[in-house]
C-alpha cells in the first residue's frame, strides 16, 4: 500500500484524522537527553495509540543531542504500530545528491513513511522524495506563522489572473504527484488559504498545523479543508496532548472534536455558504470584536436612529494584521468574480482597498467623493480604459444607497460594474435594492451570523445578541 491508501486505511479503522506530534521539549522531559526524550514519546504513543491516524515527530527535537538524538529518533520511529504512518516533520529542501541523501535519511536509515519538504528551490527539490513512491511527501505550501505572509502571500502575474505564491505552489503539488504520494502543508491558522488551497488541489491530502498552542479554529479549519468524501485532512497536534495531565484523554477528545466537526458538515449544519464561511472565518470574526471594530451600547447613526451595535472598520488601519486578514476574506471572495480593477469606496474602504489590491496583484481605482477642483480634474483616480470592469469595495452595506451613487460615478467614467463585495452586510436591505437594481451582492460576514459566531465565541452576551436581533428585527 502506498503511504496515503495506508493513512485512509488508518483514518477508518479508528476514525480520527488526529496527527499526534512527538516533539520532546526540553521543558517536558525528567531530564535534557535523548533517552530521556525516546522513554517519553514511546510512552506518549502507547497512551494515544487508539485515536492517532498518523505520528509526526520532528527531527530538530531529536537532532539536538547528535548521533544519540538520530537513535532515539529512529527507536521512536519503530516504536509506532506498523498499522500507523509516521510523518517525519524536517522540512527538507535542497537538489541533487543532497536531496538524494536526505530522502535515503528520512525513508531507509530512519524508516519514516513520509517527510515534509519545502518546495523552494522547484520541482527538483521535490522529485527525490517523490521517487520513493510508497512513501509520503507533504509540500510546504501555507504554514501556520505569521511571517508566512512575508513570501507566501506575494502575488504572482502570469497569463490569467494573479495569484498568491501558495497557490501556485497548491497547483504545481498536483504535477508533482504522479505517484499519488504529494500531500500539501497548509497552516489551520489560515483558513481562507486553507479553502483556497483545497479549491486548487481537491484530491490531496492536507496537513493542517495550527490547531492547539497555536489557538488556530478547529471547526473552522475542518470547514475550510476537508475533503467531500470527509478524509483529505489531518489536524497535527503536540503539546496539547503531550502535556496534558492525561494525554490519552486528551488525543481522544480531539479525536472525538474533530469528527463533530466533521460530522456537523455532513448533516449540513454548515452547509449554506454564509454559514460555513462564518465558521471558516471564525478567528477573524472574533479578533474585529478585540480590537473595538465592533461594539455594543447606545450609538447614533447618519441616518438619525439610535443603534444598539456600531461597526467601526476604520480602525482597521491600526492593526495592520487583522487588516491582512479582512484583506485575505476579500480575496476569497473575489476569486470567483470577473472583474478588471477593484474599486474602493471613500472613505472607510480606502485602506482596505489597498490591502485588497496588494493581497491580491489588481489594480486599484476609486471614485473622489468630492469634485476635484484642481490638477487633473479627474472623477475616479486610477488607470483604467472606458469599458473595462470594476468590482466595488465596501466595508459594510446598509441600504445600499451610497454604493449605487458611487456606481454612478464609475459607470460616469466609462467603467462597468456588474458586483459589490462588502466585509459586513448589517441586513437592512442592501442585498434586495442592489440585487434588485441588476447587481451581484457578496458579503463575507453577515450581522445574523455574525452574532451567532461571538456568542458561541463568548465575545458578547446573550443581552447584547438579542438587543441587535430586536432592532434588526424592526428594520434598523
Amino acid at each position: 500500500m502506498s503511504f496515503f491508501e495506508r493513512l485512509a486505511a488508518r483514518a477508518h479503522a479508528v476514525d480520527s484524522l488526529l496527527c499526534v506530534g512527538l516533539d520532546p521539549r526540553p521543558e517536558d522531559l525528567p531530564e535534557d537527553s535523548a533517552a530521556a526524550a525516546a522513554e517519553v514519546c514511546v510512552r506518549l504513543i502507547a497512551q494515544t495509540a487508539p485515536y492517532a491516524a498518523c505520528y509526526k515527530p520532528n527531527a530538530a527535537f531529536f537532532e539536538r543531542w547528535g548521533p544519540a538524538g538520530v537513535d532515539a529518533l529512529r527507536a521512536v520511529i519503530g516504536a509506532v504500530p506498523r498499522d500507523i504512518p509516521v510523518l517525519l516533520d524536517a522540512k527538507r529542501g535542497d537538489i541533487a545528491s543532497t536531496a538524494e541523501a536526505y530522502a535515503s535519511a528520512a525513508f531507509e536509515t530512519l524508516r519514516a513513511d513520509a517527510v515534509t519538504v519545502s518546495p523552494y528551490l522547484g520541482g527538483d527539490g521535490v522529485s527525490p522524495f517523490t521517487e520513493h513512491e510508497g512513501r509520503g511527501v507533504f509540500v510546504l505550501c501555507k504554514t501556520s506563522n505569521p511571517g508566512s505572509a512575508d513570501l507566501q502571500d506575494l502575488p504572482i502575474a502570469g497569463a490569467g489572473p494573479p495569484v498568491r505564491l501558495f497557490e501556485r505552489v497548491a497547483e504545481l503539488a498536483r504535477t508533482w504527484n504522479r505517484a499519488g504520494n504529494v500531500g500539501l502543508v497548509v497552516g489551520a491558522t489560515h483558513p481562507g488559504s486553507l479553502r483556497a488551497v483545497r479549491a486548487r488541489a481537491p484530491e490531496l491530502w492536507i496537513l493542517a498545523p495550527g490547531v492547539g498552542a497555536q489557538g488556530a479554529d478547529l471547526h473552522a479549519a475542518v470547514a475550510a479543508g476537508l475533503r467531500d468524501d470527509g478524509l483529505g485532512l489531518l489536524i497535527p497536534v503536540s503539546r496539547a496532548v503531550s502535556q496534558a495531565v492525561d494525554p490519552a484523554h486528551a488525543a481522544r477528545d480531539l479525536r472525538d472534536r474533530i469528527n463533530e466537526a466533521r460530522g456537523a458538515l455532513g448533516e449540513g449544519a454548515s452547509g449554506a455558504d454564509e454559514e460555513t464561511r462564518t465558521d471558516a472565518w471564525g478567528p477573524l470574526a472574533d479578533a474585529l470584536v478585540d480590537a473595538a471594530c465592533v461594539r455594543f451600547g447606545s450609538f447614533t447613526l447618519k441616518s438619525g436612529a439610535v443603534s444598539p451595535i456600531y461597526l467601526d472598520l476604520r480602525r482597521l488601519i491600526a492593526h495592520p494584521a487583522l487588516l491582512r486578514q479582512v484583506a485575505d476574506a476579500y480575496v476569497e471572495l473575489l476569486r470567483g468574480l470577473p472583474f478588471d480593477h477593484v474599486a474602493a469606496l471613500p472613505y472607510a474602504a480606502l485602506p482596505i482597498g489597498t490591502a485588497v489590491a496588494l493581497a491580491g496583484g489588481w489594480s486599484l481605482v476609486y471614485p473622489r467623493r468630492e469634485a476635484k477642483e484642481y490638477g487633473t480634474k479627474v472623477p475616479v483616480e486610477g488607470v483604467f480604459a472606458a469599458g473595462e470592469r470594476a468590482v466595488v469595495l465596501d466595508d459594510l452595506a446598509t441600504t445600499g444607497g451610497s454604493k449605487v451613487e458611487a456606481i454612478e460615478r464609475l459607470t460616469a467614467a466609462g467603467l462597468a460594474v456588474k458586483d459589490i463585495v462588502v466585509l459586513i452586510d448589517r441586513e437592512s436591505g442592501a442585498r434586495e435594492s442592489l440585487e434588485a437594481a441588476g447587481y451581484g451582492f457578496h458579503a463575507v460576514f453577515t450581522l445574523r451570523r455574525l452574532l451567532a459566531r461571538w456568542r458561541r465565541s463568548g465575545r458578547i452576551s446573550e443581552a447584547d445578541a438579542a438587543r441587535v436581533l430586536a432592532f434588526l428585527a424592526e428594520g434598523g
